[in-house]
């Protein structure tokens, strides 16, 4: 294992984590987002009023979005168990 695979396998877990992981972070994004600015307006300071809110739209977005975050993590694990014969000198 050279240290170029190396880095290309880090390389590639690193962009398998951050284009799995965004959706996610996205949606609670613009979920406190909308709260913060609701709650500004209307001068109300109950934070776990956002927690509610923020939950169910992470829990619509993992229904949405759910299989191919799958897809992705299962190709990732795929191709390295594909290159494990590689890996051997």
């Amino acid at each position: 294992m050279t240290e170029f695979m190396v880095l290309e396998l880090a390389k590639n877990a690193l962009l398998v984590g951050v284009k799995v992981s965004l959706p996610m972070l996205l949606a609670s994004l613009v979920v406190g987002t909308l709260i913060g600015v609701l709650m500004a307006a209307t001068q109300i300071q109950e934070f776990t009023l956002t927690f509610v809110p923020k939950l169910l739209a992470l829990g619509v977005v993992m229904l949405i979005a759910g299989p191919w975050m799958l897809r992705s993590l299962v190709a990732f694990a795929r191709m390295i168990f594909q290159s494990i014969p590689d890996l051997a000198p």
